[in-house]
């Protein structure tokens, strides 16, 4: 098995799904197709809270102290925000949905076109990126490990964009291209490190991806859209901040 094998996969079921909702999509109803969004972010819900329960991990209170992983879960928001706000994350990640958009030759469609277009690649972007098996299967790639965990996450992206696109369009398929450059960057890091992170920061990545994730449920379920983009730069904050907390201590 190649080095990066398993983002491959997780490309191709990308696509394959859009391509799947896409040609369900024109089939269903309005109502039906948001009732398909609706649900898929009550999972997205889901999925978040599991993985915000990671500040309970006890590798991760015994690096920081029982208080600490809500602290070092609040400070690399807070920071990662204001880093990701100044840089213009989300604004960034919507124009170049609009670019791709345009490139892909959709650029002379109506207005409704082209805000499905950006609204179906920033969203799927968020929801297949964010998540923390796309930093920690993309790092036992690297290393060599396996594929596993890349392998789960391919599949559920799959079906997450079957019912992305089934509402949103081909936007969804144009989500390919973040989810290369963040899983292939981590894969990268992964063969250059060597060796796994610490529990302790992998906790603190898992329960800052899960808040993240929190947003942009939130976002699907049409309650308040969280710029959830510039959020981000939290999960490089998140490890950094635990190993300084378990430094001084």
């Amino acid at each position: 098995m190649f080095v990066g094998a398993g983002t491959a996969l997780n490309v191709a079921t990308i696509l394959v799904g859009t391509s799947i909702g896409v040609a369900l999509g024109h089939r269903l109803p309005q109502r039906t197709r948001d009732v398909v969004t609706d649900g898929l972010g009550l999972v997205t819900l889901m999925v978040a809270a599991l993985n915000v329960a990671s500040v309970l991990d006890p590798s991760f209170r015994s690096a920081v102290g029982t208080g600490g992983p809500v602290l070092v879960v609040l400070g690399a928001v807070l920071l990662g925000g204001i880093v990701g706000s100044l840089l213009r994350l989300e604004s960034r990640l919507e124009g170049l949905g609009g670019v791709l958009q345009r490139r892909l030759g959709r650029g002379s469609g109506d207005s409704e076109t082209r805000r499905r277009f950006v609204e179906g690649f920033v969203t799927s972007s968020l929801v297949f990126c964010v998540g923390p098996l796309a930093i920690l299967g993309a790092l036992s790639d690297g290393l060599g490990t396996g594929i596993d965990q890349l392998a789960l996450k391919a599949t559920l992206d799959g079906f997450a964009s079957i019912a992305f696109a089934a509402s949103l369009g081909w936007g969804v398929a144009a989500s390919v291209l973040p989810v290369v450059i963040v899983q292939g960057s981590f894969t990268v890091a992964g063969v250059l490190l060597g060796g796994l992170l610490p529990a302790a920061e992998v906790a603190a990545i898992t329960a800052t991806g899960g808040l993240l994730l929190v947003g942009v449920a939130l976002r699907l379920l049409r309650i308040r859209p969280l710029p959830v983009g510039d959020l981000l730069p939290a999960l490089v904050v998140a490890p950094l901040l635990t190993a300084l907390v378990a430094a001084l201590r």
